[in-house]
């Protein structure tokens, strides 16, 4: 039993640790704005966003390359930094936008178009990415593992598009396949039906209606009493 509950452990924490060298990873809210993260190795970023083979080849250039895009695109831009694992280079980027249903189409979103859409007492998500078409490829040392888009969303899910690895935690959802696949043309069909409360929300009405439902009972337990010695009271001697 302990070597089979450390083997169980060892892969949910190796499941955990999925290095992609392509990711988009957004954190949404139920009103559409969110924050986004893009991480990805330079060769990647003039691959599948249009950077030039100029600007990923220097550092510098890059992350200012990166910055412009994004902002362009009317995202608010938080960091753009450059990493290492492995010895490989990877740029990375976060920012913030009001409404995810403008991101498609943008200079710093060539390749996936998201929309989050009420209908009803649900939130519909919907998407794809693709790689846009005529952009170079990169070299071929530079097309192994893996790519990926996830999201944090935030509210209870309750259906998911072929999404990898389902529904991850409560709330996350993720779409993934081989670079070679991306680079290739296959798409990421992407999709979710969500409830149109936060969780935050729902929580908060839970905690509501408990603390009321209690409130309510103290009330009538203190009724019945004060009506009880009333009535005691009234009885003759």
């Amino acid at each position: 039993m302990p070597r089979a509950v450390a083997i169980l452990l060892l892969a949910v924490s190796l499941r955990g640790c999925v290095a992609y060298e392509y990711e988009h990873e957004f954190w949404l809210h139920v009103d559409g704005s969110g924050t986004v993260n893009v991480t990805a190795r330079p060769e990647l970023w003039t691959a599948m966003k249009g950077l030039t083979a100029a600007q990923a080849a220097d550092p510098d250039q890059a992350r200012a390359a990166v910055r412009s895009v994004f902002e362009a695109s009317g995202l608010r831009v938080q960091r753009v930094t450059l990493t290492h694992r492995a010895g490989r280079p990877y740029i990375f980027v976060a920012a913030s936008f009001d409404d995810v249903n403008r991101l498609a189409g943008t200079p710093a979103f060539p390749d996936l178009a998201l929309s989050l859409r009420r209908d009803g007492e649900h939130l519909r998500l919907a998407g794809t990415w693709r790689r846009p078409p005529g952009l170079p490829d990169p070299p071929p040392d530079a097309r192994d593992g893996l790519m990926a888009v996830r999201l944090h969303l935030p509210s209870k899910v309750y259906a998911h598009r072929n999404a990898f690895a389902g529904v991850e935690r409560g709330n996350i959802v993720g779409w993934r396949e081989t670079v070679t696949e991306g680079l290739a043309g296959r798409p990421l069909e992407i999709g979710a039906d969500l409830d149109a409360r936060s969780i935050l929300l729902s929580t908060v009405g839970l905690f509501a209606a408990a603390i009321l439902a209690a409130a309510t009972l103290v009330a009538a337990i203190l009724f019945w009493v004060v009506r009880a010695g009333r009535a005691a009271g009234q009885k003759p001697a």
